[in-house]
């Protein structure tokens, strides 16, 4: 088989003609070409334990979580989380609508109606937003914050306690109902 010149000439017009239309085409939607921000991965039914001398410390639970790229996470339907106390026994509770871990400070962050449950004490905490730092042991907001106690009830801005809610103490106070009546 003999080729001729035209035929190539013919060849490198149609193999150029097809480079060209493809790679300057103005009509491609970059949309498509934009790093993806979303999740990495989801689970559903979550149950996170953590245990010290084989006595479970804590118990995470999330209906569906979030995992990002940069090692976020995020509790889209809620999450709660159980304390236990040095016998193994629960003590306290945390519940809140939307929850949030950020890796790179490793606190969690929980939002909408947060409550705070110390079992032993019958203590209540309600606030829209409140932290928890695991390696500090501490939770702590700077949002207002309810407590209802057995014989009282204070409402402040700001509060810091220990993750048992054991011990509290108040930015600022702005009221306090006796129940004692």
């Amino acid at each position: 088989m003999v080729l001729r010149s035209a035929d190539i000439l013919s060849a490198f017009l149609v193999l150029g003609w097809c480079m060209f239309s493809f790679s300057c085409r103005e009509d491609v939607d970059k949309s498509q070409l934009a790093v993806y921000e979303g999740p990495t991965r989801v689970g559903f039914d979550i149950v996170l334990h953590h245990s010290d001398s084989a006595i479970v410390r804590t118990k995470l639970m999330a209906d569906k979580q979030l995992e990002f790229r940069n090692g976020n996470t995020e509790f889209p339907e809620g999450i709660v989380i159980h304390f236990f106390d040095k016998d193994g026994a629960l003590s306290t509770t945390i519940q809140a609508d939307r929850g949030y871990y950020e890796k790179r400070t490793n606190l969690y962050r929980g939002e909408g109606d947060v409550r705070v449950h110390n079992i032993s004490k019958d203590q209540r905490l309600n606030s829209e937003e409140l932290f928890w730092d695991p390696s500090k042991k501490r939770i702590y907001t700077e949002k207002f914050v309810t407590v209802e106690e057995p014989d009282r009830i204070i409402r402040g801005t700001g509060m810091e306690a220990d993750e048992g809610f054991n011990d509290y103490t108040f930015t600022e106070v702005t009221g306090e109902i006796d129940n004692a009546l």
